[in-house]
């Protein structure tokens, strides 16, 4: 490659939340005269066919998944996992580090960077060892990523084994985040001193901080407290934010659509037929829930969930997941018999994929009952859409804070186990669309400007994106090969 064209290896987690923004920031790489390969493995190459057809200068890297005990034959993405199989995803993936290595060293002008997701640290000591840098791709938030960069740093010692709800207080944080312990990083909480998984899943993370910079879907107005204590904590200021990075049809003025379908999965519901109804609908008038491509409710959750839709008399969409492989079918997943019949004309049930983006941004929609996972979160800021929040886990309780910080959502439930008072949640879910909600309509709306104002020309993190292609360059002429 030239040096005023650097070669970067993307390496994607191989799970949906993961995959679709890394493309998403991918297209803007390749935009800025950036070449590129892209590790896949097999069964994922499909979900690049959008990017591919878009950019066909993109070369790929398909390497078989490697084979773990625990992972059944052809499972290749997390959303197919059996239960708990998430660290062994991770653990399993280190097995690509001699294939990599390989290819490396038998390419006539290999990379000269890795940008490799938050999961995949491992990454880390193979540009060590080809002398090239690495890069972090945070598919969370910052005040997220920096409570994970805390824990596994420091590991905190639980006081009484028996007490979930005892308090981890994070004071070098801003804003001193506490969290009790059920609502930390459950591959944190599943560290076992000692076991190779749980080990090198730390190494992992300890690597993530090691490693040359990270590069953040996020924008600066929204968490710049966080992205600057990151730079102090990290020892550089090779921490960019690009966010929100958007589909690669979309455009900062959202008047495309394009780049919103077909992106995720099949659905019971066409698009089309969904906006329709949504066109007959009053504006800010329509409840939209969606927990995520992972979560699946248990049927008790889903019951008490109907029984608030429906007494609440909303209108409203509900992409309603149900239960996988993970999943025991008879106890996750079920609509109750009766809900459809009697919300009928009121509301759609989507079972599967939904057209998130899409329907978000129409202006029937006034509110998005969401697991705060930090895609759906994003999505929602750009569509100025307020939020009632149900976070679950992962990184979703530090996202559902920053939600709180900016006043744009109230929390409507906590924790993947708990069963929401179906009476409480009626109550929000009327108010969200019927109440005094002009104040937190007013914020949300503040935020979709900053956020799409930051992608355009002069915005953060249009200049933090320049800064970023430009490091690349001034990277690659160092590499001496």
């Amino acid at each position: 490659m030239s040096e005023n064209r650097p070669h970067v290896l993307i390496f994607p987690y191989p799970a949906q939340g993961h995959m679709l923004p890394l493309f998403d920031f991918t297209h803007q790489l390749v935009t800025n005269e950036i070449a590129i390969t892209i590790l896949v493995t097999p069964k994922n190459l499909p979900i690049l066919n959008p990017l591919l057809s878009k950019h066909p200068s993109i070369n790929t890297l398909v390497l078989p998944f490697p084979s773990h005990p625990s992972i059944p034959a052809g499972v290749e993405n997390v959303k197919d996992l059996p239960a708990g199989g998430f660290r062994s995803m991770m653990y399993t993936l280190r097995k690509l580090r001699d294939p990599i290595l390989d290819w490396f060293n038998n390419h006539p002008s290999p990379p000269s960077a890795i940008i490799s997701d938050m999961f995949l640290g491992f990454t880390h000591e193979i540009a060590t060892q080809l002398g090239i840098r690495r890069y972090v791709f945070s598919t969370s938030g910052a005040l997220a990523l920096s409570v994970v960069y805390s824990l596994w740093r420091e590991m905190p010692k639980r006081k009484n084994t028996n007490d979930e709800n005892e308090i981890f207080h994070l004071p070098n944080i801003p804003n001193s985040p506490k969290y009790p312990w059920w609502q930390l990083s459950p591959i944190f909480r599943s560290y076992v001193k000692g076991d190779p998984n749980s080990e090198f899943i730390r190494e992992c993370y300890l690597a993530d901080i090691a490693s040359y910079g990270v590069v953040f879907n996020t924008f600066t107005e929204l968490e710049n407290v966080y992205l600057d204590y990151l730079k102090r904590d990290l020892g550089h200021d090779r921490v960019w934010s690009v966010g929100p990075v958007l589909p690669p049809n979309e455009d900062v003025n959202n008047n495309n659509n394009s780049g919103s379908l077909n992106r995720g999965g099949s659905s019971s519901v066409l698009a089309s037929e969904i906006l329709g109804w949504l066109d007959t609908c009053e504006d800010h008038s329509v409840v939209y829930v969606c927990f995520g491509s992972q979560a699946v409710l248990t049927n008790k959750q889903m019951e008490e969930l109907a029984i608030a839709l429906e007494k609440s008399g909303v209108k409203f969409i509900w992409s309603a997941k149900g239960a996988t492989k993970g999943h025991v079918s008879n106890d996750y997943g079920a609509i109750p018999s009766w809900f459809e019949e009697k919300v009928a004309g009121r509301g759609l049930v989507v079972r599967d994929w939904a057209p998130q983006v899409l329907i978000l941004k129409h202006r029937a929609v006034g509110a998005f009952l969401t697991h705060c996972g930090w895609n759906s979160t994003l999505e929602s800021l750009v569509a100025g859409v307020p939020m009632l929040t149900w976070p679950m886990g992962a990184d979703q309780f530090a996202n559902a804070n920053i939600l709180d910080e900016h006043k744009v959502a109230i929390r409507a439930c906590e924790g993947v186990n708990t069963i929401p008072n179906s009476s409480e949640l009626t109550k929000l879910l009327a108010e969200a669309v019927q109440g005094n909600v002009e104040e937190r309509r007013a914020r949300a709306s503040e935020l979709r400007k900053v956020a799409l104002n930051g992608n355009k020309e002069g915005g953060n993190s249009f200049k933090d994106l320049a800064a970023f292609v430009q490091h690349l360059r001034e990277e690659a002429t160092k590499i001496k090969r």
